[in-house]
This record gives structure tokens, sequence and C-alpha cells, in this order.
């Protein structure tokens, strides 16, 4: 990344993440809890008003800071750009929003597609206040450094996934066998539980059917913090991954994990 570090210091991508985050919460708290309308997209998940209003106020903030950057957002496609991506999902946990639970987010990456790397990611929780922001250097949780935990081995891990909708029946067989041999699991949370895994507070998530926009930002998030993250063959993310991620603590939960997922 070190044509966009000339023009922009660490400190003042932070600063622009953060004025993305800022911009987008206020948007979000606006219309969450409120009798806002949502309709369903062709393959039936629901999206409202403040997921287009969120998105195409990042587009045209990202678009004057940088025009020569492409886009690719969840609710409004891409932009073609130069080398460098940003990868928006405004409202991560869109069926949490409607519903009034506060575990939605906003998740914007930026990526590299030169060298296929992701400079920075950020997962912003407006509802609670909370915020993660990675890069290589490390993450950041609301200001402060963020880590995972220690925890090395499988019996005594906490793995978390959103929900078993979202897996196929043989996907779901590969997950049950290996959340069982876990002390105990977890369901819903969508990007939060990525949050919670960079903060150390639980050890491993395993989901499928993502996206780009729903994964880009998480991988320097958990990264940051000293985690890994991989697809379920072991394999580093790309925007043309099959969706099944795989995010650990450290490598040893990721190999136990994924030796078990690939029986």
């Amino acid at each position: 990344m070190d044509d966009i570090q000339d023009r922009l210091s660490a400190s003042e991508l932070a600063s622009f993440f953060n004025e993305l985050a800022n911009v987008a919460g206020r948007i979000a708290v606006t219309h969450f809890r409120s009798s806002v309308d949502f309709e369903r997209k062709q393959d039936l998940t629901p999206v409202t008003i403040a997921d287009r209003a969120i998105e195409m106020e990042l587009r045209r903030l990202i678009g004057a800071r940088f025009p020569d950057h492409g886009i690719l957002g969840e609710e409004m496609g891409s932009t073609a750009g130069d080398r460098y991506t940003w990868y928006l999902d405004p409202i991560d946990g869109t069926k949490s929003f409607i519903s009034g639970m506060p575990l939605f987010g906003t998740l914007v990456a930026l990526a590299d597609e030169k060298d296929g790397s992701v400079a920075a990611g950020m997962i912003d929780m407006p509802a609670l206040a909370e915020r993660w922001y990675g890069t290589r250097q490390g993450t950041t949780f609301n200001g402060k450094q963020a880590k995972v935990s220690r925890t090395t081995r499988l019996q005594d891990a906490q793995i978390y996934t959103s929900s078993p909708d979202f897996f196929t029946p043989g996907d779901w067989a590969r997950y049950d066998a290996l959340s069982q041999k876990a002390m105990f699991r977890r369901f819903g949370g969508d990007c939060y539980q990525y949050g919670l895994l960079a903060s150390g507070h639980c050890d491993l998530v395993v989901e499928t059917s993502l996206k780009a926009f729903d994964f880009m930002a998480l991988i320097p998030v958990v990264e940051g913090a000293g985690g890994v993250v991989r697809d379920w063959q072991g394999r580093p993310l790309s925007p043309d991954s099959d969706g099944r991620v795989i995010a650990a603590a450290n490598n040893s939960l990721l190999e136990q994990a994924l030796t078990i997922l690939n029986q």
C-alpha cells in the first residue's frame, strides 16, 4: 500500500474511517427502532431505506476524497477504479436492525487489488457505541488496543456463527461436528462476533454464504488483533472466495477446526 501511504498517513486514514463510521452511525440510529419500511431483494434478504442512505453517503464521501478508487457496496454494486477498492456493507445484520436488536454494524474496508491485501477494515456498532479498526499495525477497540484470546485447545474454545439458516445441509453437518467439540457454541451477531473475537471474548467464528463486502473488513480487524482469517480450505480470503469463512484466535485453533471441517 505504499502509494496510498504516500498520500495519506496512518492517522489520516484512521480519521477518515472514523468519519465514515460517524456518518453511517448517525443515519442508522435515526432509523433504528422506528417504523422504517423494508423490502426484500431478489435473494429474499431484507433491505431498508437506512441501508441505501448509508451507502449513498459513504460513496459520496469516498468519491470526494479518492475519486480514482473503486467501490463495491452491498446495495449499489460496483464502481470501477484504479488499484484500490472500498468494500461497503452499510448495515450488516439487517434482520437484527429491523427487529430492534442492536447487533447490527457497518463494515468498511480498503483493499489493494494489485497484491490482494486489505490495508484497513472497520466494524462499527452504532447502537452499542463500539468500534473496531484494524490494520497490519494492529487493531483498536474504541481507541484502545484489542487482542485475541490465548485459547489454543478446541475443547476450551467458544465458537460462534450467525445462524444455522445460512448453511447447506452438508455444510451444517460439518459445522455441527466441529462446534460440538468446542466448550460451547453460540448463535447470532453477524459482524459483531468478529469484533468479540478480536477483543478476546470468543475464540472461533465459522460461517458460510458470505460475500466480499461481508468479510473484507473483518480480515484486518481480526488479524491486526493477532488472529487469523481463512476459508474452509485454509486459504487466505479474496473477493473471489466461496463465502465459507473461519476466523480463529490463532493458528493452532485454526488447524484443529480445519481438520474437523474437512474430515
